[in-house]
């Protein structure tokens, strides 16, 4: 399972605990608000009362409302995925375990502010190493979650499970920049066409190693 922290690497001022608790609350009020309307709809001043805190303290802990805003979604887009693999430890077959992780990484808001975070860094390259971390662990905890998944369940996948993660990491992120881009939420249709994408990469083709086109076919309509 995906730990979270609140570890700071480029403004590590918060040693007591106060001011540990005073840093979390600023990340919590700020990734609510953030989710709710975007970097450009929300102030400094905002996430300070939404904490009960000072705007200064903004800058004293984090640098800027920017750097907070990318922590805040590395942090959002963590938990996010750490959702997305309970969800699939609670399903029994192939096409519900990726129905079930699709459904709940497109449903979740954090994935788009992540996204946006991400493009934020190409004029913001000091806060890139934030990001890279993010999706180093989005990458890494993935391939764990894909063998105790599905390798351990005895479920084929048509390369190796660091591969996969990526993959169906890149089609989410994917799909959130195009729904971003129509100005629409996830749909039904898309989310199923996402399903289908996502179960080609963990399912074998039907000439797979381990059975005929016919035993192929049954895995998939699992």
């Amino acid at each position: 399972m995906i730990a979270v922290t609140d570890a700071a690497p480029s403004y590590p001022r918060a040693t007591r605990a106060a001011g540990q608790q005073t840093r979390r609350a600023l990340l919590n009020a700020a990734g609510s608000l953030f989710t709710e309307r975007g970097i450009a709809g929300v102030s400094a001043a905002e996430i300070a009362r939404e904490a009960g805190a000072f705007p200064s303290q903004v800058t004293y802990y984090f640098g800027s409302k920017e750097a907070l805003f990318v922590e805040a979604a590395c942090r959002g887009v963590l938990h996010a995925a750490a959702e997305v693999e309970r969800a699939g430890a609670r399903t029994r077959s192939p096409r519900a375990y990726v129905r079930a992780v699709v459904q709940t990484a497109v449903a979740s808001p954090a994935v788009l502010t992540f996204v946006e975070a991400g493009l934020l860094v190409r004029r913001k390259p000091e806060l890139a190493p934030l990001v890279r971390d993010a999706v180093a662990r989005l990458h890494a905890e993935g391939e764990r979650a894909v063998a105790e998944s599905l390798v351990a369940r005895g479920w084929q996948i048509r390369a190796e499970p660091a591969t996969e993660a990526r993959g169906f990491w890149a089609s989410i992120f994917g799909v959130a920049i195009e729904r971003a881009a129509d100005g629409e939420a996830f749909d039904h249709a898309t989310a199923e066409a996402t399903v289908d994408l996502v179960l080609n990469l963990y399912t074998e083709p039907d000439q797979g190693r381990n059975g005929s086109a016919a035993d192929g076919r049954r895995r998939r309509r699992d």
